[in-house]
């Protein structure tokens, strides 16, 4: 394809720090550059603690195992998200609970969540589409009164904050208990594979460190705060080798430089295709009062099936690469039989009429300008 939906960025120090993990003979994870980079988020971002993980999905296995799901908890999550942010619950014996999105975003309809809620549900898990924050106060307020926790799927929502009705700003993944980063190629940074569990529950601290390290004390070991380790809980090797960290790192010191590019993309596309988007009953995002934006994706929601398929052969004839986005979890072949029947409208909305434009650092303006002018001519 001429203009590829996207192009993975590398700011040119990824295979120094490779080679400098490399050099000290310490692969295996947990090394100089895991803490380097987990250091950097719970600074950056003001997560309680940060573990890194070898995938998002990991990250979201650690906290359905971290906050005990066990078989018949309920928990509640949109349909409209990646099968990873449901699995992780499925596999621990959860019954998942599926909300529909809202009219005006992929998001999930945070008014919906208080009605599905019963004595059996353990925990929410809202999901910040394309970066853009959920209701957070609605949401953690549901929590308290239900005593339920909060797992923030923020796969697509590194550097992007929420205003809560306290006037006060918080990075996304640091509101809920936990939340879970995706460091998969396809987002802002990355490190191939990878992904982060962020805990701001500090009860939770102690034990993530066990689970990441194979149910082991092996990290309190190295610390010297036990004389030896040994097997304590149930766990996986979750944590990064140091050649992903140390990749992850120099992605890290670009940060700023990085999302400012992706940010000035997303911008050039929303006001190019504003009006001929209104004019074609095309929604384009919407970013509410209380969010921001990152630079993740720039999508359109077509009226129709048949629109998206038109629109996406249009650019694909012109090398432009376009693509949709999930299809229905509740619909899928695997729980199609265990879902409840409600009717999801939205989320099959978003599954039959969304599409994703390119958008990646290295995408320059005159091919945005040409994607627009192809659109809209």
């Amino acid at each position: 394809m001429k203009i590829p939906f996207n192009k993975p960025y590398l700011t040119g120090k990824e295979t120094h720090y490779l080679y400098d993990a490399v050099s000290t003979g310490k692969l295996s994870g947990n090394g100089k550059y895991t803490q380097k980079c987990q250091k950097f988020f719970e600074e950056e971002y003001g997560f309680g603690k940060s573990l890194l993980t070898t995938s998002c999905t990991d990250a979201l296995e650690m906290a359905a195992i971290l906050i005990n799901i066990k078989e018949g908890d309920e928990v509640i999550m949109p349909s409209y998200t990646f099968v990873s942010t449901s699995n992780a619950f499925v596999l621990r014996g959860a019954m998942i609970v599926f909300a529909d999105s809202r009219k005006d975003r992929p998001g999930i309809d945070e008014d919906s969540i208080e009605a599905l809620i019963t004595k059996r549900t353990k925990a929410i898990v809202p999901v910040h589409y394309a970066g853009v924050a959920c209701d957070m106060d609605k949401i953690m307020e549901l929590a308290n009164k239900y005593n339920l926790y909060v797992v923030e799927d923020a796969a697509q929502a590194i550097d992007s904050y929420y205003t809560g009705r306290d006037g006060v700003k918080k990075a996304l993944g640091s509101i809920g208990h936990l939340a879970a980063f995706s460091f998969h190629e396809t987002k802002n940074i990355i490190s191939g594979e990878g992904g982060m569990l962020a805990i701001n529950d500090m009860q939770f601290a102690k034990r993530a460190e066990i689970i990441w390290e194979k149910g082991t004390n092996r990290s309190a070991f190295f610390r010297g705060e036990v004389d030896k380790y040994g097997w304590v809980d149930i766990g996986s090797s979750f944590l990064p080798s140091e050649l992903i960290s140390s990749f992850l790192w120099a992605q890290l010191e670009n940060l700023e430089n990085i999302q400012a590019r992706r940010k000035q993309l997303w911008a050039q596309y929303y006001y190019g295709l504003k009006e001929w988007a209104l004019k074609n009953d095309i929604m384009i995002p919407f970013v509410p009062s209380f969010a921001t934006i990152n630079g993740h994706m720039f999508y359109l929601v077509c009226k129709s099936p048949k629109q998206r398929k038109e629109l996406i052969a249009k650019l694909k004839e012109n090398d432009i690469h376009a693509v949709f986005h999930y299809l229905s979890l509740h619909k899928s072949p695997f729980y199609i039989d265990r879902h409840d029947g409600r009717y999801l409208p939205f989320v099959d909305y978003y599954s039959d009429c969304l599409v994703r434009l390119p958008l990646f650092y290295e995408l320059k303006d005159e091919e945005v300008i040409s994607v627009v002018d192809y659109l809209i001519n």
